[in-house]
C-alpha cells in the first residue's frame, strides 16, 4: 500500500521559513537606519562639544570620554543586530523542528 504524499505541510514550512527571512531582513534594515542616524547623531554631538575646548588636558578628557561613549553606542547597536539574529534563528528552528514532528 502506498501513503499519500502530504506536500502541504513541507510547503507550509517553506512559506514560514521565508517569512522568517523577510521578517529579519526588515528588521536589519530598520535596525541599519536607526544605527546610521544614531552615529550621525553622535558625531554631530561630539563636534559641537570639541567647539568648546581650550586646553590639551579638556582634549584628552574629551576624546576619553568621546571614545568611551562611541564604543558603548556600537556595543548597544551590535547587540541589537545580535538580538535580531538570535529571535530569526530560533523561528527557524522552531519551524524546522516542527517539520520533523
Amino acid at each position: 500500500m502506498t501513503n499519500p504524499v502530504d506536500f502541504q505541510k513541507p510547503f507550509e514550512a517553506v512559506k514560514t521559513l521565508m517569512t522568517i527571512q523577510a521578517d529579519a531582513i526588515s528588521k536589519s534594515v530598520a535596525q541599519q537606519q536607526k544605527t546610521g542616524e544614531e552615529l550621525t547623531n553622535f558625531f554631530k554631538s561630539e563636534a559641537e562639544k570639541a567647539k568648546n575646548l581650550k586646553t590639551p588636558e579638556e582634549v584628552i578628557a574629551f576624546n576619553v570620554e568621546a571614545n568611551t561613549a562611541l564604543f558603548e553606542l556600537l556595543k548597544a547597536q551590535g547587540e541589537a543586530f545580535t538580538a535580531i539574529a538570535t529571535e530569526a534563528r530560533e523561528a527557524a528552528i522552531a519551524e524546522v523542528s516542527n517539520i520533523a514532528k
